[in-house]
């Protein structure tokens, strides 16, 4: 691999990519033992909850497992549209 390989970004990713992804998130859903129907109302509820406090574009947001050797993590990645000026009960 060449350097400038390392700053370019892939404007679309590969299909090996495409097919790696899916691979382990099947994976890591298997290991979790959490259903795909289960990890949209995780997705629903968590931007329900967050919604309260902040504007979310809940069209962007994703809920993806991560795995390493040691543990499973349910990673959110949560874009927001502007902050909301609310008192604190």
């Amino acid at each position: 691999m060449r350097i400038a390989d390392l700053f370019r970004r892939r404007s679309t990713p590969s299909g090996q990519d495409i097919a790696e992804q899916r691979l382990r998130l099947v994976l890591a859903h298997d290991r979790a033992n959490i259903s795909p129907g289960m990890l949209q109302i995780l997705k629903d509820e968590i931007i329900a909850v967050i919604s309260k406090h902040l504007d979310v574009d809940a069209d962007k947001v994703e809920v993806n497992f991560a795995e390493d050797q040691h543990e499973t993590r349910l990673m959110a990645d949560i874009p927001l549209q502007s902050t909301r000026n609310r008192s604190k009960n």
